[in-house]
Formats: C-alpha cells, structure tokens, sequence
C-alpha cells in the first residue's frame, strides 16, 4: 500500500509582494509536521485549483499558517485567511534529466521539452536552474540539444501568427555603441512590400537598446495583438519583446545566467524568439572589434557558424555579416539623440556609416529573397523617402506623432563639451568609455541624456576643437561626468603626428648623457 504524504490545513498569510519564482513560507514546526525541508517542493491546492511553490522555512512564521506572495496567492484565487490544503510533492521528472546533463549524457529531444515546460511553470529551482545552465556551459549542447531546447522555448511561449510569407528580420550581438540601424533597416524592407516584425530589447549594460530609441518615438509596450495588427496595416514595427510572453523560458534563464556571467542557451535563445514572431529569412549582424563579442573576423566567423548551423537546422535562412565596430555608428549616442540622427539618417542620408551599414544589412535581406542589387534598392528607399514615410507610419500606428521632426525630440539641457588638447588625427576613440560616459550622464533611464560626438577616427583636429558634448537632465550627472574625465578617463585619443595617417606616436631619443652612471 503507497504512503501518502503528510498534509495539512494552513490559513494563509498574504504577503503583499511578488517573486520570480512560486515561493511558501512555513514555520520550523510546521515544514517538519509536513515532513519537508527548505527549498522542497509543496503542493498547495484551494477551491480546485493547485500550486507547486518551494519552500522557505522561518523561525518566528506563525505556526498553522502558510505565507503566499502575490503571485502564488493570485494563482491560485486565494485569499488572505483562506484555508488551503498543503502536502509535499516530489520533484519532476526534468531534475533528473538535470543530474543526468551534470554526468555528461545527451539529452533526448523529449526530456529536453519537458525541461523547458518545467523552467517555464515554475516546477524548477534556483539550484536546480544552476546546475543545468552551468552543466550546459562546460558540456555544451549538440546541434540536437540546440535545436530541441529552440523548439520547446518557441512552444511553450507565445507566438505571433501572420497569415503572409516571407517574414524578414535581423539581429544585432550588440557591443557598439550608437547602433540605431534598426530604425532604418524596418522602414526599407516595410517600405518595399515586405514583413519584418521587430522585436527588440532595452539596454542592460549600454546607453541605449532598439526599444529604448524607439520608445522616445513612439510607444513600444505593445500587445501581441496590437503589435499584429501594426504589422498587418503596415508590413512593420518596432516594439520591445519583453511584453510579449516571446520564449519565456529564456527570461527565467537568464536571471541565472547574468551573474554567471556565462550565456550557454546564447544562439537557442535568439532564433527561439525569431522563431516566435514566424521569421522566415534573417540577417545576423556581428559587431567585430575591440569590446565586442567577436574582437577578430576569427572571432565574428566563429559566431556565425553557430548561428548558420542552427538556422539550418530549424528551417531558418540566416546570413551573417561582420561589421565595422572599432568606434560608434554615427555621432549620437543614448535615446533621444539616437532617436533624432535616426529621422535626420532618413531624409538627408548622413552620417555616411549608418546609412551604409543599414543599406548594406537591408540589402542583404532582400537579396535573400530574390531582390537583385539590394543595397541600391535600399538606397533608392531612402533617397525616395518612401523609408521616412513608412517609418512615419509605424510611429503612428503604434501611438506616436507621425509628423515629428528631430528638433521636436527633447534632450539634456545640461551639458558639458570635451575639446581637444592636441592638433592631429583622431586614431582611437573607446567605444567603452563612450557608453559608460553616457549610462554616467543618465541613459538610458534618462531618454535626453548621451554623448554626441563631433569628430570620428581618422579625422583631423586642431587644439581647442570640440570632441564630443555630454547631455543629461540633471547637473549632479554632469559634474560626475566631468569628474570621470578630469581623472583621466580615455575616450579619444588624437595622434600629434599631423599629416601623416600611418604614424601613431613619435618618441624623441633620449638626451646624451656625458659619462655613465655608477
């Protein structure tokens, strides 16, 4: 005869905040009554729903209670005093697949989408989330592995049905700062007849993110259904993924990932969400150079193997480019400024390397579905204008002033220019410090606030001419701003060896001393 586990009637006790994760709180009494431990699972029904929560016990809780967070408690429509049953449950089935990940094993395709589901209902601990992505770290995932975890992620979020075909999009490893070619690249392939349904990302570690920029344009938290139907009026749009239930299971990996500071599910988790939204057709788009993912072209070719090698796999077309990354994409960098080179890039077709790389990327897509010479057809998209026009209407359908002009987007009205102190060549500027200058300034919480640059590398400077300007809403950040700098913080550096490009420094011999030193 099979044992029952031991369970009791608890009242509960609301806790008015909300986690992550499904969590209970029981006294020391009471989690040794039900026989369980901390961070064991319970199983809490209550008027024909149930919940499984881990467990945290603490000393002091009151005793024939249970304490529920926000979410629990709204899971299950219980209510502060309501009496719920509690029994202990026994782990799922994924946590052995977890042990048997630890050991070296390849996963099958089913274990791996019962993983995904468990990681996504909540059924799986911090620990035990730990253990498979550091596992998957060291081991790595098969190509089988890879495109299994791809599918259960797809599967088991939401998913963006268009009724048209192909569906284009593109992809960014980031790195760079000032990228807003997003808010070109839409509007061209829109623009000729065809789908790209953009879903895009706030900064984490940069000034700026595609949806930070878009957002000073237009509103970019969108429902599934309000994103549908901006795509359907109008073949494109730009909105910020994390709305959209796109892949969750990656949302909830990467609270494990980040401090880490490893990302194993890196190429699954991307084409899970392009995956999501129905792409057909992708472009890659490899930032290569100094503090970016793919320092080298070895670096960048690496990378994109992956990513081809998946994409294949799951039906997806992808090209990879390695592109340009040793200093920002145009001048402006943070979300307002962005926002405003970005409308200037579509009616005057400056500065020269947004519009090139947006050009280059976009004509890359239309090729792939069968456009001859894309990049002219890119060109011709923006020089025509019809790119502005479709963007303008994108920001309207998505809420925004379609008849906004870049002088209409608001900055910093504190500011602090940096002048250079040498005549020369400007041979270097620090992508880094350039972000980290404009997340000191404010960005991207601060919309106004960034750095804009006035000179770009190889251009020649004399002494007192301005080399960027700094923006912010608040004076406190400027002064931190200009702090970082009087200590000596390297942003640019200006070759004193006027006129002649290949010569970097140029270091005097040392004066002759007469006799040696003893």
């Amino acid at each position: 005869m099979e044992l029952l586990p031991p369970s009791m009637k608890l009242r509960v006790v609301l806790i008015p905040y909300e986690l992550p994760q499904s969590l209970a709180v029981v006294s020391p009494d009471t989690a040794a009554r039900l026989e369980l431990r901390a961070n064991d699972r319970a199983k809490i029904s209550w008027n024909g729903r149930t919940v499984t929560a881990f467990v945290a016990v603490a000393p002091g809780f009151p005793e024939g209670a249970v304490g529920l967070y926000v979410n629990v408690a709204r899971a299950l429509g219980a209510e502060e005093g309501s009496e719920v049953h509690v029994e202990a449950c026994e782990p799922p089935v994924s946590a052995k697949a977890i042990r048997r990940k630890l050991a070296g094993a390849r996963l099958a395709p089913e274990e791996i989408h019962q993983l995904v589901r468990d990681i996504v209902e909540g059924r799986l601990s911090e620990v035990e989330l730990t253990a498979l992505v550091t596992s998957l770290h060291f081991t790595g995932m098969s190509l089988e592995e890879a495109k299994a975890f791809t599918v259960a992620m797809v599967e088991t979020g939401t998913r963006l049905v268009l009724n048209r075909k192909p569906v284009l999009d593109k992809h960014s490893l980031g790195g760079v700062p000032g990228d807003k070619t997003s808010l070109l690249i839409v509007p061209i392939i829109a623009s000729l007849g065809y789908t790209i349904p953009k879903t895009s990302s706030r900064a984490i570690t940069s000034p700026a993110g595609t949806a930070d920029r878009m957002e000073v344009l237009a509103p970019v938290n969108l429902s599934l259904e309000e994103m549908k139907r901006v795509v359907e009026k109008a073949n494109g749009c730009i909105v910020w993924g994390g709305n959209l239930n796109l892949a969750p299971a990656d949302d909830i990996i990467i609270r494990v990932e980040y401090p880490l500071g490893i990302d194993p599910f890196f190429v699954p988790s991307i084409l899970a969400k392009k995956l999501a939204v129905g792409s057909t057709h992708m472009v890659l788009d490899i930032p290569t150079g100094r503090g970016t993912k793919a320092p080298t072209l070895e670096d960048a070719t690496r990378v994109s193997r992956d990513f081809l090698e998946l994409g294949s796999a799951l039906g997806l077309s992808i090209e990879a480019v390695a592109t340009y990354a040793e200093e920002p994409i145009g001048y402006a960098v943070g979300p307002a400024l962005e926002a405003r080179e970005a409308l200037e890039a579509l009616s005057t077709l400056k500065p020269g390397d947004l519009v090139e790389k947006a050009a280059a990327i976009a004509g890359i897509l239309l090729e792939m579905v069968g456009v001859e010479q894309g990049y002219e057809a890119a060109l011709r998209a923006l020089s025509s204008r019809k790119a502005e026009m479709k963007l303008r209407e994108i920001i309207e359908l998505q809420g925004g002033d379609p008849g906004v002009k870049p002088s209409d987007v608001p900055v910093g009205d504190k500011t602090l220019t940096i002048y250079s102190e040498d005549e020369g060549l400007v041979q270097y500027v620090d992508n880094a410090a350039i972000a980290l200058l404009g997340k000191l300034a404010g960005a991207p919480s601060d919309k106004g606030a960034g750095v804009l640059l006035h000179v770009k590398i190889g251009q020649h400077v004399r002494k007192g001419d301005p080399l960027m300007t700094i923006y912010s809403s608040s004076s406190a950040r400027i002064q931190a701003v200009e702090k970082s700098i009087a200590d000596g913080f390297p942003v640019f550096r200006v070759s004193r060896t006027v006129g002649r490009r290949m010569l970097l420094e140029r270091y005097p011999s040392a004066p002759q001393r007469i006799g040696l030193e003893r």
